[in-house]
């Protein structure tokens, strides 16, 4: 409850309650608005979120984008669902590329997760796996430009760490975002392993939870029809706009516009 200090009398009142604890602190006040979490793909960090936070929080919704781990879509969306655990409240789930693979299994049977947006991004069924949606259309481009890279397993074994080749980095990811920007991200990639992307989905959220999706038709990583026809599945609400497979770093304006939309809608 927000109080106004109107009278002197009122400001002796408010004195009173803060010096016994009785005045809720802003850090303990429930939030108006759902938290928003961001879930990044593969070949990027939290950090391309940085714009779409930017934009959030000056909406004032609450916003976190915690790692992805990139190592297994199971293990993934495992370490997704106890940081869902970990916020009180309604949730909106944005995932962007891979990221999207992971929250529709993680956010599964989750009451709290009341909209799922993704941002080129897979919404994959059960049995499905990222590589094979990927590949289920033509015009996708990310795949020649792979640089595998081995590395020791848990196990024992040799998994395969997938790049993006340096020269290839802004052309098949992020076209329409400035060179220097793409130099940075190229740099700084993180890898996914291959055997994440084969993993199949044994779970699907957008069945049971309202789907918002962007379609980047200027994306090389994932073809537009195949985003077209993941959503129309879905029965997500969509909207396309120009733009390369980084849309959330060349046009993050939109993509928060897309994740207020959807929060208003569900709350």
């Amino acid at each position: 409850m927000k109080l106004k200090r109107t009278a002197i009398a009122a400001g002796v009142v408010i004195a009173g309650l803060l010096s016994t604890g009785v005045a809720a602190t802003a850090s303990n006040a429930p939030s108006a608005k759902p938290t928003v979490v961001l879930i990044h793909g593969a070949f990027a960090d939290s950090s391309s979120w940085n714009g779409v936070i930017a934009e959030l929080k000056r909406k004032g919704y609450p916003v976190i984008a915690p790692a992805n781990p990139l190592r297994g879509l199971h293990s993934d969306a495992q370490y997704l669902r106890s940081v869902l655990d970990s916020v009180q409240g309604p949730i909106v789930l944005a995932g962007h590329s891979y990221g999207g693979s992971v929250m529709s299994q993680a956010a599964d049977g989750d009451s709290d997760v009341k909209a799922l947006v993704y941002i080129a991004s897979f919404q994959l069924d059960v049995g499905e796996s990222t590589s094979e949606l990927a590949a289920k259309y033509p015009g996708g481009e990310l795949g020649p430009a792979l640089d595998p890279v081995p590395f020791p397993a848990a196990d024992g074994s040799t998994g395969s760490d997938l790049y993006i080749k340096q020269e290839e980095f802004r052309r098949v990811f992020a076209a329409d975002v400035p060179r220097r920007t793409t130099e940075l991200m190229a740099a700084t990639q993180r890898p996914i392993a291959q055997s994440a992307l084969e993993d199949e989905a044994t779970r699907a959220a957008w069945k049971t939870i309202p789907s918002w999706a962007l379609i980047s038709t200027e994306d090389l990583a994932i073809p537009a029809a195949s985003m077209r026809f993941m959503a129309e599945r879905a029965k997500s609400r969509t909207v396309e706009l120009d733009a390369s497979h980084a849309v959330a770093v060349s046009e993050p304006d939109d993509v928060a516009t897309l994740i207020h939309r959807a929060a208003r809608a569900t709350r």
